[in-house]
């Protein structure tokens, strides 16, 4: 009998090695090759000659990090972040914000290319934002270590499962960058400080929410702590001791969390884990730049795909006849409504269904639509694009946070369903990460 023996894995040379850069991926890493091989290096830059050491390697292409920048690239800037070095929570804080919005409209276009086999007419001016504390919605983990005697919180570390330890972050609302030692403080001086491994942050136009999530009932001195913390520092605190829907508000006893949309008069009563876009200034940039390009009509009906709590479907009712809105989260429809009513909003409805089925039978579909506006996961749309022919719109406007996924569907809308892909550019949603947001018009032949 034969004894299979697992491949002894390749000790990492310790010794620095030079490397010229050729190209950059679009998570930020340089690509050099190294004795014919791809090696991707944390740090930097194409052009660049850096001195490297290995930090992964494989059968087809090595991992490394900068030590030494020889020769540095004109497009090189001082990362801002003391963190940024082993954070996770950036990749792009080294390279000029000029060049990591190109970077991205690279990404999207190149997508197009190869996945999509696809070409915009006209390719969009990118829009653009703050880059510094426009972060409203994040989820930072905690930890206490005990070998470091210290309690961590914030984001992973650079490709690894650790917290890094962090004493601030610059990307995220200043209400909370800037609050890390209070946080930490907070949670260290709690009975249970070790029972406490995540804060989900929620930044309002007028208030932040702290979901606190705990393994364990909470004692009555720590309940205490966290209200005075609330008051003091003039938050909402949350308590969340299983799932999302375990989500209970503990200080004050009235929550305003909120954003508004003031240029078209709405104001979206939110709770603290529901999904809104996490760059205020950008989201409203989005919904200008998409309500044009759909060039909504008094008299249509527009149907809004992946709808959640109606951030396009509202806006988009002030200037249509009537707008649907569907979407997979029944919380995030009844959230909607919610929203319709509040803003005295009644040519607008909600309905809860499964996008992945032919929704020629559902309650919804009515007999078409004029226009449609796409928003879906990272997944994209590719299922209920099948269905398009059904609709009969016109023009398709598709929000993208993912520009593979929007290639691929964009095939099938321009291949199989006789559309021309007018437009596409960026959205810089998300400085100094990799994330690329587009977005993309569409128009029948």
């Amino acid at each position: 009998m034969s004894r299979r023996r697992g491949r002894r894995r390749q000790p990492l040379p310790t010794d620095p090695v030079r490397a010229v850069i050729d190209d950059l991926t679009q998570d930020g890493r340089g690509v050099a090759h190294v004795d014919g091989k791809a090696t991707f290096i944390d740090g930097a830059l194409p052009g660049e000659t850096v001195a490297f050491v290995y930090t992964a390697l494989s059968r087809s292409y090595d991992e490394g990090r900068v030590v030494e920048v020889i020769n540095a690239s004109d497009d090189r800037v001082e990362p801002h972040c003391p963190h940024f070095a082993i954070c996770g929570g950036c990749s792009l804080q080294h390279l000029r914000a000029e060049q990591q919005i190109a970077l991205k409209q690279k990404a999207l276009l190149d997508s197009f290319e190869r996945i999509g086999n696809v070409a915009p007419q006209q390719v969009l001016a990118p829009l653009r934002g703050p880059h510094s504390g426009y972060r409203r919605k994040a989820r930072l983990g905690v930890k206490y270590v005990h070998k470091k005697e210290a309690l961590l919180l914030g984001f992973r570390e650079k490709r690894s499962s650790l917290l890094a330890e962090l004493d601030q972050c610059d990307i995220l609302h200043p209400q909370v960058g800037h609050r890390f030692d209070k946080l930490k403080a907070l949670i260290a001086g709690l009975t249970l400080y070790e029972r406490i491994p995540q804060i989900e942050v929620a930044v309002g136009d007028d208030v932040t929410a702290l979901v606190f999530r705990h393994l364990e009932p909470l004692h009555d001195d720590d309940l205490a702590q966290l209200r005075d913390f609330g008051e003091r520092e003039g938050m909402e605190i949350y308590l969340q001791p299983k799932g999302p829907d375990t989500v209970t508000l503990l200080w004050p006893e009235k929550t305003r969390l909120s954003y508004r949309l003031d240029e078209y008069g709405l104001e979206f009563r939110i709770r603290p884990l529901d999904f809104i876009q996490v760059n205020a200034e950008l989201n409203h940039k989005m919904i200008a730049h998409a309500l044009a390009l759909l060039d909504p009509q008094p008299d249509e009906r527009i149907l809004d795909l992946f709808c959640g709590l109606g951030n396009f479907s509202l806006p988009l009712a002030r200037s249509a006849a009537q707008v649907v809105g569907v979407e997979g989260s029944a919380a995030l429809v009844a959230r909607a409504r919610e929203c319709a009513a509040h803003n005295g909003i009644d040519n607008v409805e909600f309905h809860a269904a499964d996008l992945s089925l032919d929704p020629s039978q559902a309650s919804w579909f009515g007999g078409g639509f004029d226009k449609i506006l796409l928003d879906p996961p990272r997944a994209g749309a590719l299922d209920i694009i099948q269905h398009l022919s059904i609709f009969k719109a016109s023009r398709i406007v598709y929000v993208s946070c993912n520009p593979a996924t929007l290639a691929r569907d964009a095939s099938d809308i321009v291949n199989k369903h006789g559309y021309r892909l007018v437009s596409a550019g960026v959205m810089d949603m998300f400085p100094h990460t990799n994330h690329v947001e587009s977005i993309a018009l569409f128009e029948k032949e």
